[in-house]
């Protein structure tokens, strides 16, 4: 388990400021979602941590030690599931260790076998052991989404990004894809970030919260602390129809929590 502080954060691309003096810790073991809107710094934030992105100003240190590059201990969940259609799920399950096996030995399958026992573990962590052999684009959103789980499990990480992992993906596919990632962080003692913008889905799953609005930190609490007033900080005048919180809606009408559409 891995324990990871992140001081004065700031990250721009030419006159953009993408992040602005974005702090905060976070202590190992712990299930983190990023709530946010399209453009608040989501997935700026879980690149520069994963070192895909280098930082303008400030420092990120997983375990003391400051991030500069990517870490084999460090995997990255996309929201495009970045895997190959014309592989199977556990082709593209084992393609997780290709930092250990090497890129040639990856491609003609030529892990030793408890890699092997790897890639098929992490797929029945994620639910998809019966359907191994099967071609990915063969395979739902929602399925490829737990594939891509499945291979980062395969990297043997402490840490664990994922980046608007269910954005493409219907409510039900949406949050079995989330439990699954929620499962998977639990049972491996992963800490874990997650960036989502359905605030419904994010309170089911979610342990602890970070609210980005225009590149800054506006909440950073737990369940019990986000409130619709913290839900009007992130998020501010824009339409929240649909994003339910608590048994409200977010204009604080009564509702059923519902998935977002």
């Amino acid at each position: 388990m891995t324990h990871i502080e992140v001081e004065g954060l700031t990250k721009t691309f030419g006159d953009t400021v993408a992040l602005e003096d974005v702090s905060f810790e976070v202590p190992e073991g712990e299930f983190v979602i990023v709530l946010g809107v399209s453009g608040s710094g989501k997935s700026t934030l879980l690149r520069s941590m994963s070192g895909l992105l280098s930082t303008t100003e400030g420092q990120i240190r997983i375990d003391g030690e400051p991030m500069r590059e990517p870490r084999p201990e460090i995997a990255m969940i996309f929201q495009q599931h970045n895997i190959i259609g014309d592989m199977t799920a556990y082709s593209n399950a084992l393609s997780g260790g290709v930092h250990r096996s090497g890129f040639l030995s990856s491609v003609l399958q030529f892990q030793d076998e408890e890699e092997k026992y790897r890639a098929l573990e992490a797929l029945e962590t994620v639910g998809l052991l019966e359907e191994s052999e099967q071609k990915a684009r063969r395979m739902s959103g929602g399925q490829q989404q737990r594939v891509g789980i499945a291979r980062a499990l395969v990297q043997r990480p402490n840490v664990l990004l994922a980046d608007e992992p269910v954005a493409s993906l219907d409510p039900g596919s949406a949050q079995d894809v989330m439990k699954y990632l929620r499962e998977a962080s639990k049972d491996r003692g992963l800490t874990t970030f997650c960036s989502l913008h359905q605030v419904n889905i994010a309170r089911k799953f979610g342990q602890r919260f970070i609210g980005l609005r225009d590149g800054h930190k506006v909440f950073d609490g737990y369940r019990e602390e986000l409130t619709i007033d913290a839900i009007d900080e992130i998020y501010g005048d824009i339409d929240t129809d649909g994003m339910f919180v608590s048994g409200r809606d977010a204009r604080g009408e009564p509702t059923e929590e519902v998935a977002k559409p």
